[in-house]
């Protein structure tokens, strides 16, 4: 598989990052803040990576819109209310990313986060200068929409057929589907190897390093 790839779109919760546990634990204090249903753990991953108000709507879809805005903002307040840096990142990813950009790969985030959410998040790990484009649910569709890949490979001129997916979750393996370029998925976030695999990837790693030994 080496030399296949010009261009690597990363998710970012689960992928790079080791968020999950945090986001459900967010999820979950939205619900309790509004005397909404509780999800059970595995529920709340299953919507990570939607966009937020996706998320809201798959796991509370008896709460009316204003009640989903509320949880929206229950959510968010408790999320903002840690701090980040780069030791939440999963271990060796960063040195990863910059090994990545160093061989000549242009590197891309496609998230369900908002864009607020994705530059706190960038500027507290260091890696904004790492990717040539982001894109983010509220500036575009959520997953699994193709649009977010579509508006990055155009703006870097890639190939659809050099281009790759790395994600977490099937909302990111079937994004790429969509889109029709090639994807592997990582077990470290919302999804098991098992149900990923269900969504035929190239491969699914462990962990997101792993691309430095295939790639």
């Amino acid at each position: 598989m080496k030399n296949r790839f010009d261009l690597i779109i990363f998710d970012w919760d689960g992928t790079l990052i080791n968020s999950i546990d945090w986001i459900t634990s967010c999820l979950q204090h939205a619900a309790v803040q509004y005397d909404c249903p509780i999800p059970e753990p595995q529920a709340a991953k299953d919507v990570i990576g939607l966009s937020i108000i996706k998320a809201m709507q798959t796991l509370f879809p008896e709460a009316d819109k204003q009640m989903q805005e509320q949880l929206v903002s229950s959510y968010s307040r408790k999320y903002f209310s840690k701090q980040i840096s780069q030791d939440d990142l999963f271990p060796g990813v960063y040195g990863m990313l910059v090994q990545l950009n160093e061989a000549g790969y242009r590197l891309a985030v496609a998230t369900g986060k908002t864009r607020t959410g994705l530059q706190e998040a960038l500027q507290a790990t260091g890696t904004e200068e790492l990717f040539c484009i982001t894109r983010c649910a509220d500036e575009t569709a959520s997953k699994p929409d193709p649009r977010m890949i579509n508006e990055i490979i155009q703006h870097t001129s890639t190939a659809k057929e050099r281009s790759l997916m790395v994600g977490d979750s099937i909302h990111d393996l079937q994004m790429a589907r969509n889109a029709h370029i090639s994807a592997m998925a990582v077990s470290c976030g919302a999804h098991s190897a098992e149900y990923l695999q269900q969504y035929n990837p190239l491969l699914c790693l462990q962990q997101p390093t792993e691309l430095l030994n295939i790639i």
